[in-house]
């Protein structure tokens, strides 16, 4: 007699019954055992000749891959996150595979706030296929690796409420980072980061105002920015002053490349904002730094850009901490220390041992002066206090 499920109705067939199911490890199993728990392009070949010969694999493929993204999910990875270990360490075909399986995932997975959604939009959702299909189970298969090597993050926990319409403010913040960017004149360029860092100011003053007077006051938050080569340890210093100065804190991941910054959604909106514009404006002025030593017969070197860079980081820095010493008025510094207490008390829970680190390579005399003056243009002047009212 076959056997039943307890309550006296249909039989449950046993597995080794079903005629749909079957006790040869499927193709996508083998390939999976073949390719994904080594480096060696031998057994990746080997993977890829097998999906490529079972085109009926094609769908089981996919469905493992939206479950090594939900996964990287589990492990404290966004989407952001993922793609930029994607384009570090691998192609724009990964990249569009990636693209293709974080879309595919999306409608099974948890809500989510507003900068995960704003990451994904940022993912071009087109159909990934390429080349043949040997080519195709290649980079599918490449791609797999990674996911499933990343290692765990510490969760960000994004509240899911919806994000507020943009503020005429910050819309004039982009604006003015904007001009200081694109504009050939460094006097001109100064005077737009100067007026925006003004406006990020008032900005992040009338944000803890209103968080403070509401019935459920905002939490801090996090955000991952990366932090690419080359120079990263430079550009880390830059994020962490910039950071520093709108009332966040900082901690740089280098295996990752990327640092973790910690506050108040309005104040890490900002902060994004001019860590990337100084970059553009720091760019800016190497590249021309560079031809002028061209032009007086030196050689480019890779001690004077990172010399140029941390001077450029290390001078921000003490022009922002300046600035941010004359932001606002004595009746506003209980506000404004309360939400500093927050996010201290947040960062030490996410990350309870941290250690500082030295730039290193900072050998290059000119260089230095260089990134100094370019700093001092670029940078921004103390502001006049901002009020209440």
């Amino acid at each position: 007699m076959a056997p039943r499920d307890g309550s006296g109705n249909d039989p449950v067939r046993a597995p080794w019954h079903d005629p749909h199911v079957s006790s040869k490890p499927r193709t996508v199993d083998l390939a999976f055992q073949a390719a994904l728990h080594t480096a060696s392009d031998t057994a990746l070949d080997t993977g890829a000749s097998l999906l490529a010969a079972d085109p009926d694999a094609d769908g089981e493929l996919e469905r493992r891959g939206t479950e090594f993204v939900a996964a990287a999910w589990r492990r404290g990875w966004q989407p952001a996150d993922v793609a930029r270990m994607v384009r570090r360490e691998l192609d724009d075909v990964h990249l569009r595979l990636l693209a293709a399986l974080v879309h595919a995932q999306a409608p099974d997975d948890i809500p989510r706030g507003p900068r995960w959604r704003a990451q994904l939009d940022e993912l071009d959702a087109a159909p990934a296929r390429v080349g043949d299909r040997f080519s195709h189970a290649t980079a599918v298969l490449e791609l797999y690796r990674l996911l499933l090597r990343l290692p765990p993050l510490e969760p960000l926990d994004e509240p899911q409420r919806s994000r507020r319409p943009e503020s005429r403010m910050l819309t004039r913040i982009r604006a003015l980072l904007a001009k200081a960017e694109g504009t050939g004149f460094p006097e001109e360029a100064e005077a737009l980061t100067a007026k925006a860092q003004e406006l990020m100011a008032r900005h992040s003053v009338d944000e803890a105002l209103l968080s403070a007077q509401a019935p459920a006051p905002d939490t801090p938050g996090a955000c991952r920015i990366g932090v690419e080569a080359p120079y990263e340890q430079a550009k880390a210093v830059l994020l962490d002053a910039v950071a520093a100065a709108n009332h966040c804190r900082a901690v740089w991941n280098e295996p990752l490349g990327f640092s973790t910054v910690v506050g108040f959604e309005a104040d890490l909106e900002v902060v994004e904002l001019l860590h990337t514009s100084l970059l553009v404006q720091a760019q800016t002025a190497l590249t021309k730094a560079e031809a002028a030593q061209r032009a007086g017969g030196r050689k480019r070197t890779k001690t004077f850009r990172q010399s140029f860079l941390a001077a450029y980081a290390h001078r921000i820095g003490t022009r922002l901490t300046r600035a941010a010493e004359t932001q606002v008025s004595d009746d506003l510094l209980p506000v404004l220390a309360s939400r500093e207490v927050a996010v201290t008390a947040r960062l030490d829970r996410m990350f309870p041992e941290t250690t500082t680190s030295r730039l290193r390579g900072v050998t290059d005399a000119a260089g230095w002066t260089e990134g100094a003056e370019a700093a001092d243009q670029a940078q921004v002047r103390a502001r006049r206090p901002v009020e209440r009212g």
